[in-house]
């Protein structure tokens, strides 16, 4: 598991991940449930959440999965209800997603709403009901959303994904406002690229058209994420080690969006040569520049 922590560190906890049967939501279920959680996962796709809970199960942790569509608020509703049957949960994932690259202009109702109604309405559903739950109770609970770095950059042809996050990521600031008083708190990640087979083929289906946001050479770290270390900071952010954290996103992703086009960051490819001829140029402007004053 590569993890620095107990594998007792998240015993009696019940968490809910949206989306959970496949790719960084699977993930954040495994390293939830190999340090001791019973994870709920849940989505549309039987098999995929079937194949998911065996896997956890065999390495011995607690785990079942139920279907539910995250854009429909009763369907929200009632998996909600259902996975309280056997205790209340303690935290909820909202991880849910779609998305796929497009000319904005090129986008239907239905494909915009295909995206914005998984990100942003499910986010809001799933948060809802479990945040009314824990209140009615009196009970403590913790949100996660996994958003992406574009809630900070926006990003061209794939606006109503990055329009969703962004929402998601007022969400969490809002409510860690209004329900951390009633000790319930949201956080977010916004992950850079760890490559799943599902969000890769929809966001780099054209070969030879890699652009930054799927190239490892783009990351300043030189990599791409690995799982571990996303289960790492999931597994942190959902135990009581950090009850103090309350409405921060935080990247995981080795400094990704810190290294845009519009920053100098490509200029980590110059060779020790391109540096001498760039200072002797810098030399010869200054010079240039001197002997201007002084005519």
């Amino acid at each position: 598991m590569n993890s620095p922590f107990r594998n007792d560190l998240l015993n009696r906890k019940r968490i809910l991940i949206t989306g959970g049967g496949t790719g960084l939501g699977k993930e954040m279920a495994r390293g939830f449930a190999l340090h001791g959680a019973h994870v709920y996962v849940c989505g549309r796709r039987e098999q995929v959440l079937g194949e998911t809970v065996d896997e956890i199960r065999s390495a011995g942790g607690k785990a079942d999965y139920l279907l539910s569509n995250v854009r429909d608020a009763a369907s929200m509703e009632e998996t909600v209800a259902r996975a309280w049957e056997a205790g209340p949960l303690t935290g909820l994932v909202n991880n849910a997603a779609a998305n796929f690259i497009a000319p904005t202009e090129s986008l239907s109702p239905r494909g915009y709403q295909a995206i914005t109604s998984t990100v942003m309405d499910g986010s809001f559903f799933a948060t809802l009901y479990c945040g009314k739950r824990w209140i009615e109770a009196g009970l403590p609970g913790t949100v996660l959303s996994n958003l992406v770095t574009w809630v900070w950059t926006g990003s061209a042809f794939v606006t109503p994904s990055a329009m969703a996050k962004a929402a998601i990521q007022a969400m969490t600031m809002s409510l860690a406002v209004e329900w951390g008083p009633k000790k319930i708190r949201l956080n977010a990640i916004a992950p850079g690229p760890f490559p799943t087979p599902n969000a890769w083929e929809k966001l780099n289906p054209i070969p030879g058209t890699s652009v930054g946001a799927t190239q490892s050479d783009q990351v300043p770290m030189r990599r791409f994420g690995q799982m571990h270390e996303l289960r790492n900071l999931t597994t942190f952010l959902m135990s009581d080690a950090c009850d103090y954290i309350n409405g921060a996103t935080i990247a995981v992703d080795g400094g990704h969006h810190l290294a845009a086009p519009s920053t100098f960051a490509d200029l980590a490819s110059l060779s020790e040569a391109d540096w001498a001829a760039a200072r002797n140029a810098l030399r010869e402007s200054a010079e240039k520049e001197r002997k201007g004053r002084g005519a």
